[in-house]
């Protein structure tokens, strides 16, 4: 560790700060302008009122690229002085704040605080200002949201509307979701002129739409604090949009423009299942968020894309739930994280589990799509994406124990962090070595111990962080990433191939293990001759790799509903659902939905009016949209009490009771949870 970084940061503030947060930290301003183009966590800025923005300087990204790939024996470009780390970066960050600290304390932009927790936008220097008071007490940056993956399932024609409405058709208790809101976040833009979103008037059900986004359009939403950023729509824009289309020749999502509108819309197909006219809620009011994720963003370098922007979403529902006076609020959120420890413990799932304490609302998460470890014919690589997990045990001291994980090589080269974290027990001391693909090592770091920025010959940067007793769970984490060579006239890859971490246990209490690689959805950056420049995800081996505990970390969260994907037709879960338990042996998935074949509202292309999906995006707003019937029925359960009506009345897929870690509970019993609403509205008790 060299001197000057230490003097710079200060060892309150080292301590004070997660390990991503620092690799940013230790990163100059011309690699973090670089890191603004590919990380969702970090943005480029001025940092004086004359200065031009970070990274203008830069010679552009397919540029750099290129010089790295033609002249790859050439010497590496000088790092800048390292008085100049990190100058000007803002970052988004979860903040643990000491008793009794405000917004109005913090001074940081786009600032809530809830339970002891804060999320805001804020530089690095102001951060190291707050953590050295002791206001803050642990800066972490967000988590990278991954993007939706569901299938294409329309086959050769694309699908009628679906054949039947999707509420419970004998039950009217819930009088079909009225003055209950469905919130979305989700991408690609709402289709607010859908058919399946017009009511008699032909007028849209969408109340508003933020845009996260947007850009010029129409202004950022007002609030308290406000999210001075992004546009939003409200119900008269959209509503004169419609009136005016029909005389413009123009559809009416052009008019009020979205800053992604994309054919056949994710975001779309989850808000027709949740609460379209022939989705479960069809009198349900609507609200979307719309996060700034897909490609279809032309300066994610000046943007913010991660789990902080699914916070600010979170509670700008819960602000529109209260500014229109609904009863209750259902929230669908099919998208996810992967990094931290999986036991409900990371930031963003802390959050959301507060929101939740009192009644009336309820969040649904996809468990993911990551269950599937091998190939179903000699051209299916979608396995990668299931790849995710690893554990063990140790057996006492001196045992040792290798994990192993690929970085694709060849024609493909990755331009994105890769990160692994190892969680392990509080009791136990692991020591982590990290060895090349080449078989060399970068030595050993002891429990407590860290190595940071180490550069290889070819660029590559290792920071390796073995910390004990981390400050959400108690637990000990090692913290391991891989960065890219992002300089200002070259950008190189990380080093291809099989990359092993090998554990020694220095003195072993339980000896138990489990390791999440967090990383980028695949992602093409550019091609150059032969070589493909992608943001792509690291995987474990075959050997490593352990088919369980691979739901999303978002949907480990104690109040939240983690749904799996099943396959009515196939009375099955599908292959590609993600699979329990959290790491502290909680029973997550906690039911399956249908989420196979899903016809729902396409978007944006007249030609296609409805499409098929399928995945676990699919089968999480249907059970948003049923919790959304259960909150009209009994405005005032708790999202605790309504996890465990639809565990309770939750059908098993193979005659047992027993939890799977595939299936949850089981499969949802619409029928039977609304009436179990409505004994628990009543003040009966089931037998």
């Amino acid at each position: 560790m060299p001197k000057d970084v230490k003097d710079l940061w200060g060892s309150k503030t080292r301590a004070g700060w997660a390990p991503r947060l620092r690799v940013i930290a230790n990163g100059d301003r011309q690699v973090n302008a670089r890191r603004a183009q590919l990380s969702p966590m970090v943005r480029r800025a001025p940092t004086q009122k004359d200065e031009k923005p970070v990274g203008d300087e830069l010679l552009p990204l397919q540029l750099a690229l290129d010089a790295g790939s033609r002249r790859p024996d050439v010497e590496l470009e000088p790092t800048p002085s390292l008085c100049e780390l990190a100058r000007g970066v803002q970052v988004s960050v979860f903040l643990d704040l000491a008793p009794g600290t405000t917004e109005e304390g913090l001074g940081l932009a786009h600032c809530k605080v809830r339970g002891g927790q804060a999320v805001a936008d804020a530089t690095l220097e102001a951060l190291r200002e707050l953590t050295e008071k002791g206001v803050v007490q642990l800066a972490e940056p967000g988590a990278v949201l991954r993007l939706p993956d569901p299938l294409d399932a329309d086959g050769d024609q694309a699908p009628g509307p679906p054949q039947e409405r999707r509420r419970p058709e004998h039950f009217q208790d819930h009088q079909d979701g009225a003055e209950v809101l469905i919130g979305i976040i989700d991408v690609g833009g709402f289709d607010f002129a859908h058919e399946d979103f017009l009511d008699d008037e032909g007028k849209t059900r969408f109340l508003r739409i933020w845009d996260q986004g947007g850009v010029g359009t129409r202004p950022a939403p007002s609030g308290d604090p406000p999210f001075d950023y992004g546009a939003e729509f409200t119900a008269d824009m959209l509503d004169a949009a419609i009136g005016a289309a029909g005389g413009l020749g123009v559809p009416a999502h052009e008019i009020e423009r979205q800053s992604q509108l994309s054919p056949a819309s994710h975001g779309t197909h989850v808000a027709s299942i949740a609460a379209g006219n022939l989705g479960v809620c069809p009198q349900a009011k609507i609200a979307g968020v719309l996060i700034a994720l897909t490609a279809e963003d032309e300066d994610r370098s000046r943007s913010f894309y991660d789990s902080v922007r699914l916070v600010h979403a979170v509670e700008y529902l819960l602000e529109v739930a209260k500014a229109e006076q609904c009863h209750a609020l259902s929230i669908n959120i099919s998208l996810g994280t992967n990094g931290h420890a999986h036991d409900g413990s990371d930031p963003t799932s802390r959050w959301i589990d507060a929101a939740l304490v009192h009644g009336g609302c309820a969040v649904s998460v996809a468990a993911g799509n990551a269950g599937q470890e091998g190939p179903t014919d000699p051209d299916d690589i979608g396995f990668i994406m299931g790849r995710i997990h690893t554990s063990g045990q140790l057996s006492g001291s001196g045992d040792v124990r290798e994990l192993q994980f690929r970085v694709v090589g060849n024609t493909i080269s990755d331009i994105s962090e890769n990160e692994l974290e190892v969680w392990y027990s509080n009791r136990d001391r692991i020591a982590v070595e990290l060895i090349l693909p080449d078989g060399s090592s970068v030595g050993t770091v002891e429990p407590g111990d860290e190595l940071e920025g180490h550069a290889l010959p070819d660029g590559t940067r290792v920071s390796v962080y073995n910390r004990l007793y981390h400050r959400a769970n108690g637990d000990n984490v090692a913290s391991i990433y891989l960065s890219p060579f992002l300089g200002t006239t070259q950008v190189r890859g990380i080093q291809p191939g099989t990359w092993t971490v090998r554990l020694h246990a220095r003195e072993v209490r339980d000896g138990r293990y489990h390791g999440w690689l967090e990383r980028d959805d695949p992602q093409p950056i550019v091609k150059i001759g032969p070589v493909e420049y992608w943001s792509f995800p690291s995987f474990f081996t075959e050997g490593s790799n352990v088919d369980q505990s691979s739901v999303s970390s978002l949907g480990c969260g104690e109040r939240i509903l983690c749904v799996a994907n099943h396959d009515v037709d196939g009375d099955r879960i599908n292959v590609t659902s993600s699979q329990g338990p959290t790491r502290d042996g909680r029973t997550k998935p906690d039911l399956a939905a249908p989420g196979t074949g899903i016809v729902a509202a396409g978007a944006f292309d007249p030609t296609r009016p409805w499409v098929a999906k399928s995945g676990t995006s699919m089968a999480s707003p249907y059970v948003c949209g049923i919790a959304g019937l259960m909150l009209a029925i009994h405005p005032g359960l708790t999202a605790a009490q309504i996890t465990g009506i639809l565990r309770r009345t939750a059908q098993p897929l193979t005659g047992s009771y027993d939890w799977r870690d595939d299936a949850g509970f089981g499969a949802i019993d619409p029928a039977a949870a609304l009436e179990e609403a409505v004994r628990l509205r009543d003040g009966g008790v089931t037998p």
